[in-house]
């Protein structure tokens, strides 16, 4: 997190951190959850449930986080955000682990963080079904009458329910499985005739 110098006066961009010389643990963690997604600034660390916590180690303060996927291209910027943050606040030793198990997956995305993609005109991802079945069981299980809705079939499993984050049609259609990040899918809505991101359910 930056840090202002105000007329010889250390400030901080957090009004709660700026309240303490030595913030508490959870005033940091309150801090780390609020840093922006690089790929999608719109939702911030906390509203995508990436930050698994906070903790000490023979004093030094230790961040867990586990990444969208394995892969991610975006994990050393949240990584280096999270360290310059931390550094910012006195904490020169700080360190950032990944934990990969359990697995991140859409459905740690907060409900915040699901209508600020939806304002921002992003589909967000429905939630995961709990057990895999055939595409008719998923449909059923989802509402059998949006079937014909959805196109193509063999996404009908995660997308029977999309609404277009503009006028709220579930008429979509596919254009591309990848968007601006690989996280991402590009649908257009049959019924306003307008493009949109999907945030991809895992």
């Amino acid at each position: 997190m930056p840090i202002l110098v105000l007329r010889g006066k250390r400030k901080t961009l957090n009004p709660a951190l700026d309240q303490q010389r030595q913030p508490s643990d959870a005033l940091l963690l309150e801090a780390v959850n609020a840093l922006p997604d690089p790929e999608i600034p719109v939702i911030s660390l906390g509203d995508l449930g990436i930050v698994r916590g906070l903790h000490r180690d023979q004093g030094t303060c230790v961040v867990s986080i586990t990444p969208t996927y394995s892969g991610c291209p975006a994990t050393e910027t949240i990584r280096d955000d999270i360290l310059a943050l931390l550094k910012a606040q006195g904490e020169a030793n700080a360190q950032v682990v990944i934990a990969l198990s359990p697995a991140w997956t859409t459905d740690w995305i907060s409900e915040e963080g699901r209508n600020k993609l939806k304002a921002f005109g992003i589909a967000p991802p429905l939630r995961c079904l709990n057990k895999p079945g055939s595409i008719e069981d998923n449909v059923s299980a989802l509402g059998g009458e949006h079937a014909h809705r959805v196109f193509p079939l063999k996404r009908m499993t995660t997308l029977a329910r999309v609404q277009c984050p503009r006028c709220e049609s579930e008429v979509i259609e596919s254009i591309s499985e990848f968007g601006s990040t690989p996280c991402k899918a590009i649908y257009r809505c049959l019924a306003c005739r307008e493009p949109f991101d999907y945030f991809k359910p895992y």
